[in-house]
């Protein structure tokens, strides 16, 4: 079998306002390819923080311990991950699971019906 030489554009692409992603040469190559730019509020930095945290905890707890063959394989790794990271794992800051944290007024079936991936 042969690899896929297909490439799928992204509709949006969203970053901070640092000057690598604001500059013509950057946002020139989104807006030729219909890619529409959003940007954080400048300021926001507290906002990378928490997706950095989030991203350092995917990359360390499943993706490098996890040797992908393909993207079903990523997909199914990452899907089981964050199960265990939204219902199973406590999170220090709220010294408890995000399930439990914010969605515990949910009825199950609600909650099941949230699916990210």
């Amino acid at each position: 079998m042969k690899p896929s030489t297909v490439m799928v554009l992204p509709e949006a692409f969203n970053t901070d306002q640092g000057a690598q992603f604001t500059s013509t040469a950057f946002t020139d190559v989104l807006k030729e390819n219909d890619i529409r730019i959003s940007m954080d509020v400048k300021g926001r930095w507290i906002d990378n923080v928490f997706i950095e945290r989030l991203w350092r905890s995917v990359k360390y707890e499943e993706v490098y311990l996890n040797a992908y063959e393909n993207i079903n394989q990523a997909k199914t790794g990452l899907k089981k991950y964050f199960e265990f990271y939204n219902t199973k794992r406590k999170h220090q800051t709220l010294k408890a699971t995000p399930d439990s944290t914010y969605y515990a007024d949910l009825l199950p079936a609600t909650r099941n019906r949230i699916n990210l991936l």
